[in-house]
């Protein structure tokens, strides 16, 4: 079996984690492309002020790419969600976010994930469970499923645990 084969399939196994329909939150399906992008997030991540990155793509097209910037640039919000998504409006109206996936090295943060319910995105992928995080660094607990279960205006497919070893060896 190849590389590509391997993730892709791991893929699978690990997206069955999803969050379930106990919440506003749809069960996610796996795309072929959703290992690639992952590796893509966590390569920005590497690049970090700390180990967060993310991208925002629409099907095999990556639009636009964040990594958490908050020493560089003196500002707190400078998670590397919210850089991803202030890199798209660079180039895209906010209307643009609908049908877009965003990828994330980590379970984003509340302030994150409610920017990403904001806008409108259709799909969270993240590796890192927040579980896993919250023994590394300091964090707001309050996983992505419960922001998602508390705005009843939005509807987004959330996946986790895609690669999250990898993300993970990021802390160490």
């Amino acid at each position: 079996m190849d590389r590509r084969s391997l993730l892709t399939g791991g893929a699978a196994l690990l997206v069955a984690r999803s969050i379930t329909s106990e919440s506003h939150a749809q069960p996610s399906q796996t795309f072929p492309q959703d290992s690639e992008f992952m590796e893509l997030a966590i390569n920005q991540a590497k690049e970090g002020d700390a180990p967060f990155g993310a991208l925002i793509a629409r099907g095999d097209k990556v639009l636009a790419l964040g990594r958490d910037n908050t020493k560089r640039s003196h500002d707190p919000t400078a998670h590397a969600e919210m850089m991803a998504i202030r890199a798209f409006l660079q180039g895209h109206e906010p209307t643009d976010f609908q049908g877009t996936t965003i990828y994330s090295s980590c379970e984003p943060c509340v302030m994150c994930m409610g920017a990403i319910l904001w806008c409108g995105i259709s799909r969270l992928v993240y590796a890192a469970p927040m579980e896993k995080v919250v023994t590394k660094i300091g964090w707001i607990e309050v996983p992505s499923r419960d922001v998602v279960g508390k705005a009843s205006f939005a509807k987004i497919d959330v996946a986790g645990g895609l690669l999250a070893g990898n993300a993970m060896r990021l802390f160490e």
